[in-house]
């Protein structure tokens, strides 16, 4: 445990429970809890989570672009539809992304563990494009991401990010039913 990571515990959970709630700033606070981790992960030679630190920085700037475009009237930040073609999209683009990092991180680096870490990069970079899209099946995919997340933390001897994860799985679930009640809640107000 370091000061670095505790930090990053921190501004990483208050990132999340401002998703949660839809709260515009969710995204600047994300920006430097991917710095952070950047460093964090890298010291831990997890280089797909480091890289994914990367791309989680340019979703930051995307999903805050299209979280404004996608504000209601008063401020709240809308629901969007998810089609099963979005589902589809997106667990090939795991399934794909997870097949070249994967090979490329074990063969090319040291990587601790680069199979499992290349999956769950690849799935969380899904994670945050459905996040950005404001889609709610991308709580559903961070619950089962986090929840492997925390396995490889424990492993890695991350314990606070290990239990950070393990929180971010009880906000996913509350992010789920936030938004499940949202979108209830908007489409009561359409047909009204």
């Amino acid at each position: 445990m370091t000061l670095l990571e505790t930090l990053a515990v921190i501004v990483s959970f208050l990132a999340v429970w401002l998703t949660t709630t839809r709260h515009m700033l969710c995204w600047p606070v994300g920006l430097l809890s991917v710095v952070l981790y950047g460093k964090v992960f890298f010291d831990a030679k997890l280089y797909s989570d480091t890289l994914l630190q990367g791309f989680f920085g340019v979703f930051q700037l995307y999903g805050w672009a299209l979280w404004r475009l996608g504000q209601g009237s008063v401020g709240e930040v809308r629901i969007a539809p998810f089609s099963t073609q979005d589902l589809v999209i997106g667990l090939i683009a795991g399934a794909l992304g997870t097949v070249m990092l994967g090979g490329m991180m074990s063969y090319y680096t040291d990587a601790a563990v680069p199979w499992v870490d290349a999956t769950l990069t690849s799935y969380s970079l899904v994670g945050q494009y459905w996040t950005a899209r404001r889609f709610i099946a991308n709580w559903i995919l961070w619950i089962v991401v986090d929840v492997i997340y925390t396995g490889l933390f424990i492993f890695k001897d991350l314990n606070e990010t290990a239990g950070l994860y393990a929180a971010f799985v009880v906000l996913a679930i509350l992010g789920l039913r936030r938004w499940q009640t949202a979108a209830t809640l908007d489409s009561g107000h359409k047909t009204a």
